[in-house]
């Protein structure tokens, strides 16, 4: 992208923002009277429909004046086209000027870490980071965990030992003070 493109991009940003500022909140019509109704937005479309007909007085319905700047339609806030990702083959047809990937919620740990490295390879932004950047913590804890297995199996062994002999100095205890009585 050119100097003037991305410009024009910032500025149909901006603008998206302050057009969503004055948005209304888009209401069914007479959801506020009945409550077996939800607020999710629906087209009124009866022949009397005092919405439809757009009278003063009533909730705004939605129309094509509220739209946003063609250039910013479908866009992430920082800029990006949002692109949904399940694995690493998903990365190569990306562009990373343009696009920012999403690592899809059904991924599982191992291979949004493998996702992650990819990424960072390639330079391309990942817009949900914070999970991701969470699991390369553990993915590096799990490592760390397998190059020292040794060191833990004999620790392990030698908190067992003890264990048994503070359970026999116990039962000696028990059959000292039972002796005793």
């Amino acid at each position: 992208m050119t100097e003037q493109d991305k410009a024009a991009l910032e500025r149909a940003l901006k603008l998206r923002t302050r057009i969503k500022k004055k948005k209304p909140k888009f209401v069914r019509q007479e959801s506020w009277r009945y409550k077996r109704l939800k607020e999710s937005w629906r087209r009124p479309r009866g022949i009397d429909n005092k919405m439809r007909r757009k009278i003063k007085g009533w909730p705004p319905t939605v129309s094509v004046g509220y739209r946003g700047p063609k250039a910013a339609r479908d866009l992430h806030p920082s800029g990006y086209n949002d692109v949904l990702v399940h694995n690493t083959e998903e990365l190569e047809k990306i562009n990373p000027e343009t696009q920012a990937i999403r690592i899809a919620h059904t991924v599982g740990k191992r291979k949004r870490a493998k996702i992650l490295v990819e990424a960072r390879k390639r330079k391309i932004k990942i817009l949900n980071f914070k999970e991701a950047e969470e699991v390369v913590r553990e993915e590096e804890k799990e490592t760390v965990e397998e190059e020292e297995p040794k060191e833990k199996e004999e620790e392990k062994k030698v908190s067992e030992k003890e264990k048994i002999r503070r359970k026999q100095k116990k039962s000696k205890k028990r059959k000292r003070r039972t002796e005793k009585r």
